[in-house]
């Protein structure tokens, strides 16, 4: 899975993973994005490591 801005990933988009379940991206991000001040630390460290700004302490 690449980091994307949630703006630039449509609503509907999905991410096939390696074991071959599927992740909502589209709906994910700026589901994650808005509820990020209930975010632990630990919860947000992998999405900052993926590059999302948003996501950095």
């Amino acid at each position: 899975m690449t980091a994307k801005s949630p703006a630039a990933v449509p609503r509907a988009h999905t991410e096939t993973l390696q074991d071959g379940s599927h992740v909502r991206l589209g709906v994910f991000l700026p589901n994650a994005k808005s509820r990020r001040a209930k975010l632990t630390a630990d919860q947000l460290q992998p999405l900052a490591d993926l590059g999302l700004e948003w996501a950095a302490a």
